[in-house]
């Protein structure tokens, strides 16, 4: 019935002209294809779309039937035979059809499916795309610009595989997918390479490569975890997809060293406006992602000068890697981690000049890594992040670690990491007394810096147990500077400071020590009244509430912090106990 009820559309539509063809016939022509496939008539099907006599028809309206055919194709429901017949009478549609009609129909398709049907439909539909394109003769670059935009749209709400497992399963279809929209693309890259006119049409092809290009390094790229270096290169085809996009930037006239050198520069870089004015707003993570992938995966690392010094490398890459850091995802973060860790291990110690803290991502940076020590939950990357700061550290002139470490003081509002900071300044001052002199860490400016350390925020009211960490470093820090310089050399200018040092650190911890210490005994008394009444009651810790704690609970708190309060008071004790032993020793020594 189907079969009948086609052929007689279709024989009333062969003594009609092309121009009178309506909209009413595209309709009827569609519904009768689709119950032709429905109920199995496919080879019948076949026999009409291949009958000469109906060749104006089909250019006209067979592309309604490319629908049905790729639906029922999707459903997998076919035997063997059948689906062949399926994928003939899909070829036939491609190669008869309007293109210009059957592009946008492909490209409905394309939109339609979610979830694991998106790649299956992609797959499915790239090669007639591909070959639909090469037909059109007028606005090539456009419909390129058109497919790879709606291919890019579609393949982004995929999830990136993270694992090798992941990688390997390929759940999604994401990594078939970028193999196969790599195939897709290549013939066009070749046209615009053997286009030697620099014609209007072959710039604007370039440009929608280009625009693909810089979509794929922020995504899936940015994101995508790749396997290990000592692993197979071959068996990650995410790293193979980046391979191919960084290749396609250098075949259309944008080598990578071009991209990133010049990217954030005055310098123009796009023949394109839009590229020009959308640069700060969306290439920075594009040109992040590129640096990435040649500095730390190595992919066409060859292209780059030998001529360029490490720390020159390492002042453009920094801006990518500020750029890596802002991001919260792992993945993406990771990256700057990697990339800074990278670049500071190719630079000597102390050989990194102090001026590079006048750019303003030498010091953003720093303060990147202390929010992925503080606020990162994974273990292994906030150690990580402590492990690249100290690299980075380690790199710095003098002045220039003596620079950073003020910064940090004055913007890293974290006990812990004060901690870390008054602990190098501490190996700088070491560093200074034993071996070579440095103005950075003894006298007027070691001074300046111990104002930052050797001091309360609040005085007696500061809350001790929050900033445990850094009051247990300063005092660390003082005890060993009264230790290694004696009043009479002072080549710290600690003893001339001392008075000071006394007012502003030392009898303010006293008074809160002793205000702390009350605190937390009178809370100790109460919790164990409550422990007899068997009750549960809130308790207040570093001026933090912690409600409905078991009182065994709130006891263990209360006497580790009393524990953490006597230890404070220990080192306190023995720096005073020292300070005064060296007093004492040199007044002994003027008098005599």
């Amino acid at each position: 019935m189907a079969v009948e009820e086609l052929q007689s559309i279709i024989q009333r539509c062969q003594i009609l002209e092309e121009q009178d063809f309506k909209e009413e016939d595209f309709g009827l022509l569609q519904l009768a294809g689709q119950r032709c496939i429905d109920e199995g008539h496919i080879d019948q099907l076949l026999e009409i779309i291949q009958n000469e006599k109906n060749k104006v028809i089909v250019k006209n309206m067979g592309w309604n039937l490319v629908g049905p055919v790729v639906r029922s194709l999707l459903r997998n429901e076919q035997e063997d035979d059948k689906r062949k017949c399926h994928f003939l009478l899909l070829d036939l549609l491609v190669k008869l059809c309007n293109p210009k009609e059957l592009l946008l129909g492909l490209l409905e398709l394309i939109e339609e499916p979610s979830g694991k049907q998106i790649s299956q439909i992609i797959l499915l539909l790239l090669q007639p795309l591909q070959t639909v394109i090469q037909k059109l003769r007028n606005n090539k670059a456009y419909s390129v610009g058109l497919a790879l935009s709606t291919l890019w749209s579609q393949l982004s709400l995929l999830p990136v595989p993270y694992s090798k497992e992941q990688i390997q399963a390929d759940d999604y279809g994401l990594c078939q997918c970028c193999k196969a929209l790599i195939e897709f693309t290549k013939p066009f890259v070749e046209d615009v390479i053997d286009n030697k006119e620099n014609s209007r049409e072959n710039e604007k092809l370039k440009d929608e490569i280009l625009k693909f290009c810089l979509k794929s390094l922020k995504w899936p790229l940015l994101t995508a975890q790749f396997l290990e270096q000592s692993e197979e290169a071959g068996d990650d085809p995410l790293k193979c997809f980046a391979s191919e996009i960084i290749g396609f930037l250098s075949a259309i006239g944008y080598p990578f060293p071009k991209m990133i050198f010049n990217h954030g520069r005055k310098k123009k870089i796009w023949n394109y406006l839009e590229f020009e004015e959308e640069e700060d707003k969306q290439l920075s993570e594009s040109m992040a992602s590129l640096a990435y992938l040649v500095f730390v995966q190595g992919i066409s690392l060859d292209q780059l000068p030998m001529v360029l010094s490490p720390s020159y490398l390492l002042q453009f890459n920094m801006g990518h890697i500020d750029v890596l850091l802002q991001r919260t995802e792992e993945s993406v973060f990771s990256k700057g981690l990697d990339l800074l860790e990278n670049g500071l291990l190719r630079i000597e110690d102390s050989s990194l000049l102090h001026q590079y803290l006048e750019i303003k991502s030498f010091l953003t940076v720093p303060q990147g890594l202390v929010k992925v020590m503080t606020l990162c939950p994974i273990e292994t990357l906030r150690k990580k992040g402590l492990a690249v700061l100290q690299l980075y550290i380690n790199k710095l002139d003098p002045q220039g670690k003596y620079t950073l470490f003020r910064c940090l003081l004055n913007t890293s509002n974290h006990s812990g990491v004060e901690a870390f900071i008054i602990q190098n300044i501490k190996n700088q001052i070491d560093m200074s007394l034993k071996k070579t002199h440095n103005k950075w860490f003894t006298g007027p400016q070691l001074i300046s810096l111990l104002d930052l350390v050797l001091f309360l925020p609040e005085g007696a009211e500061t809350d001790l147990l929050q900033n445990s960490d850094r009051i247990m470093a300063s005092l660390n820090l003082l005890r060993y500077l009264v230790i290694k310089d004696n009043e009479k050399d002072n080549q710290t200018g600690l003893w001339t400071e001392l008075e000071k040092i006394e007012n502003n650190f030392l009898k303010p911890l006293h008074t809160g020590l002793n205000m702390s210490k009350a605190h937390y005994e009178a809370e100790i008394k109460n919790s164990q009244e409550v422990q007899k009444s068997k009750d549960h009651c809130s308790l207040n810790v570093g001026r933090e509430e912690i409600p409905n704690m078991p009182p065994e609970m709130q006891l263990k708190v209360l006497h580790s912090a009393l524990f953490t309060f006597d230890l404070i008071e220990s080192v306190l004790a023995r720096v005073e106990e020292l300070i005064e032993t060296k007093t004492k020793s040199t007044s002994e020594e003027n008098m005599g």
